[in-house]
């Protein structure tokens, strides 16, 4: 059997005092979609934190292609291929969207060039010279994820990409997600927009207390609907 691609063993994590992960559970096989469901305040953004080593304190097993990263600071996971899109999306606003997009300057081993990227975000294109602060929020969620491209990143953690977007950007950030899979990229994804997640995920993922409470692929989905409303109100 393969190696997973990211494997996560009773990872407890702290903000402080706080004990907000209370032994999580998972792994993600090379080339999947899968995606956290919770509530808010379930753990869901604490686990990608924990993973990217953001969080105060942690303790448990988090391996990445088979290789401990517990102990590692957040600039050696990243160099493990793993880049983060945060929910607040960190653009610069006093900078152009190319100048976002070029930070760092240099494109990583494997990353996409800047053209690749205007081919799959041709909004971002036709905006590369407007500052952070003229950009939509769709456009910005685009140039969030656009800019973890560069990395050379194979696993993406994704955080609420779809968040507080109009219908007509949810669709094509779906639309990036499945050209991503294809491309052999592996994705973690946390959403609370369940329309958006229900049809890209290979798994879903139930969190709730800093726990995870179930796992199932996308084929139980029909079955699980009534349970998912229980949890998360869908």
């Amino acid at each position: 059997m393969a190696t997973p691609f990211l494997e996560v063993k009773d990872l407890h994590g702290w903000y402080g005092e706080s004990h907000v992960l209370h032994g999580v559970n998972f792994h993600v096989n090379e080339g999947e979609v899968v995606t956290l469901l919770g509530r808010n305040g379930a753990g869901r953004t604490s686990t990608l934190r924990a993973i990217m080593g953001l969080i105060g304190t942690r303790k448990g097993s988090i391996r990445i292609r088979g290789q401990e990263a517990i102990a590692m600071p957040t600039h050696r996971i990243a160099r493990l291929g793993i880049g983060y899109c945060p929910e607040e999306r960190a653009i610069f606003s006093t900078l152009s969207a190319e100048e976002n997009l070029l930070l760092p300057p240099r494109l990583a081993e494997g990353g996409m060039s800047v053209e690749q990227i205007y081919g799959m975000f041709p909004n971002l294109k036709e905006r590369a010279g407007s500052q952070g602060t003229r950009l939509s929020g769709g456009e910005q969620q685009m140039l969030a994820v656009a800019r973890i491209l560069r990395t050379g990143a194979k696993l993406l953690l994704l955080d609420e990409i779809s968040e507080g977007l109009a219908p007509v950007i949810v669709q094509k950030l779906g639309e990036m997600v499945v050209a991503l899979r294809k491309q052999g990229y592996t994705i973690v994804m946390v959403e609370q927009n369940f329309r958006f997640a229900a049809p890209l995920a290979d798994r879903f993922l139930v969190m709730e207390h800093g726990q995870i409470l179930q796992e199932f692929p996308k084929d139980q989905l029909p079955d699980r609907m009534e349970q998912l409303h229980e949890y998360l109100g869908v």
